[in-house]
């Protein structure tokens, strides 16, 4: 039987890990919370997460990171971007030096904008199997058994292989990928578009600024994931336009909800509260807009959003901004 262990006991986390136990593996989630995961155990539900969402009787939980990390040889993280780089700090002395490592953590390392994998290969070993998975995915479908479909990257497509068929089924469908640059840019730069179109909507600007948006945002981060190195198939893939459109236009986005109590002139703070999870897409949107800067890239969409979030521009005027750029093709 295969053992994978899950580091993340958030809603995606939980979701994954519960996806891998139904699937035949088994599996161990950890969480740095010792009170939440043990009343997590007690109850077989993640309640602050997944609220209702039964765990499958053989999946397994710890808040021991060294039993998690010492428990198979196949890691796959989903904790926020924030900590990833820690998180794989304190992994390093205790796996072995044949660990393979995934992620379902989407976004930029906050302290210079380079991608996930390689604060793997500077921790660990150039040479060590790494997968990204991204895609249209909200967690508490995936635990509810929904169809759903994801692509998994990897520098090794043996252990793309591998996660494949820990994950797969008729109703988590699987496509690899070895485009690991691509799949990263675009599901961390969806994250900043996402609030940018929750914006619009909490303005009531209706559905035609929406697709605008989209549209225009799927081309910032092709500039960008050309620019870093991905493949424009990937961009037009489920890693690329399929999850712009999931977390642009369904309020289970994080970031949406986020960007429709700005629209809506909503206390920022409270938002942040109610929501009560992490918004990847503030983060990711001064990341986008610095990475913009560095490679010369016209990222107008991502700008306009770094300055209501960080300079404290109207989301009006943003707007405003974005319509009164001078006229020209559209390729």
């Amino acid at each position: 039987m295969k053992k994978i262990c899950v580091l993340g006991a958030g809603s995606w986390g939980t979701a994954l890990a519960i996806q891998a136990a139904r699937n035949g593996c088994q599996t161990l989630l950890w969480g740095h919370n010792a009170d939440h995961i043990a009343s997590t155990i007690e109850q077989r539900t993640n309640e602050r997460y997944l609220p209702g969402v039964a765990l499958p009787a053989t999946l397994k939980l710890t808040s021991d990171l060294e039993e998690a990390a010492q428990f198979c040889d196949t890691l796959l993280i989903a904790v926020p971007s924030r900590v990833f780089k820690d998180t794989l700090l304190k992994l390093s002395p205790l796996v072995s030096p044949d660990i393979q490592i995934a992620w379902a953590t989407k976004g930029f390392n906050p302290e210079d904008g380079s991608l996930l994998h390689h604060s793997i290969h500077s921790i660990f070993s150039a040479d060590t199997a790494v997968a990204a998975l991204s895609g249209p995915t909200f967690a508490r479908e995936v635990a509810a058994d929904l169809p759903t479909a994801i692509t998994i990257a990897s520098n090794k497509m043996a252990f793309a292989d591998e996660l494949t068929s820990m994950l797969h089924s008729s109703r988590f469908r699987i496509y690899t990928s070895s485009d690991l640059i691509g799949v990263q840019v675009g599901g961390a730069v969806k994250n900043a578009l996402a609030i940018a179109a929750g914006i619009a909507d909490g303005l009531n600007f209706g559905a035609n600024t929406r697709a605008a948006l989209i549209t225009r945002g799927l081309h910032e981060i092709i500039r960008l994931g050309l620019k870093m190195g991905g493949r424009q198939e990937t961009f037009m893939g489920l890693a690329g336009l399929g999850d712009l459109i999931l977390t642009c236009t369904d309020n289970q986005s994080r970031n949406r909800r986020f960007g429709l109590a700005i629209g809506q002139n909503r206390d920022r703070g409270a938002a942040k509260r109610e929501i009560n999870q992490e918004i990847e897409g503030v983060s990711a949107a001064k990341e986008t807009y610095l990475l913009a800067k560095k490679f010369n890239i016209d990222m107008p969409i991502t700008e306009q959003t770094y300055n209501v979030l960080y300079n404290d521009l109207s989301p009006l005027i943003a707007v405003q901004n974005l319509l009164e750029r001078e006229q020209k093709p559209e390729n």
